[in-house]
């Protein structure tokens, strides 16, 4: 069985490609393949391996202060979900190119996915404000699955959202706004930037989409969820189609 994992995190990193060359050395200890990117602004990895070897890699980056707080969504498969290791230096761990959504210079407030699920559930926030669910992936992801009603972009790339989102700025007035994406990295820096563009209460989905699987599953949530893996998307339980099937 395949443990992968998806985790970002946010951190002012002087020298990316000394963290770079580590991060390689740490991952092929363990015999983890998949992709890792790292940048001035922090790191975004997706990487699997057998056994315990993702426990192993995520105690060794988590060793390092910077990293200490990196949160990991955790799911398994029976196959391999990458065919080889990638470690990558980058402008950003996620390309934006907006100023205003660096979450270096502070992050977004954030719903707790069963605080999201109940104001699913009752159709407003906790304050009796209209409540719309923003997807800030693209039109790809979005064919395998997001929340029933959520307000999709037709976008094929994170740059694009920006103007994509200005036709809505009106009706979103009103409403506090929740931005989700796979597992938070696009919806932080996209509510940052909203937050700084006048968008009022804009909130991002803590943990993403994967996240909230985790947490309360699958309610309110349509179809499957697009990952960055030979696995495609993975249902609310967090397993691909084949191992659901096998299940």
């Amino acid at each position: 069985m395949y443990t992968s994992t998806a985790a970002y995190h946010f951190v002012a990193i002087d020298d990316p490609a000394a963290v770079a060359s580590d991060v390689r050395a740490l991952a092929e200890q363990q015999g983890l393949l998949g992709t890792v990117l790292v940048a001035g602004e922090g790191i975004n990895l997706f990487l699997a391996g057998e056994g315990g070897a993702i426990d192993a890699f995520l105690a060794g980056l988590r060793a390092d202060p910077r990293f200490a707080a990196l949160q990991a969504k955790l799911s398994h498969s029976r196959t391999p979900p990458f065919a080889r290791l990638k470690v990558k230096v980058k402008p950003e761990i996620i390309s934006f190119r907006r100023e205003g959504a660096s979450p270096l210079d502070g992050r977004a407030p954030a719903v707790a996915p069963a605080d999201l699920a109940r104001w699913i559930r009752q159709g407003h926030d906790d304050d009796g404000r209209r409540l719309v669910l923003l997807d800030t992936r693209n039109r790809e992801e979005i064919g395998h699955g997001t929340f029933a009603g959520a307000l999709t972009l037709p976008i094929d790339r994170f740059t694009e959202l920006p103007a994509a989102l200005e036709s809505h700025r009106e009706t979103l007035a009103d409403a506090t706004v929740v931005g989700f994406c796979t597992g938070g990295i696009r919806c932080e820096k996209a509510v940052n930037w909203m937050r700084s563009e006048g968008y009022g209460r804009a909130l991002q989905l803590e943990g993403g989409i994967l996240g909230y699987f985790e947490a309360v599953g699958g309610f309110g949530y349509e179809g499957r969820c697009f990952v960055f893996d030979e696995r495609v998307a993975l249902d609310p339980c967090l397993c691909a189609a084949a191992d659901a099937d096998a299940r």
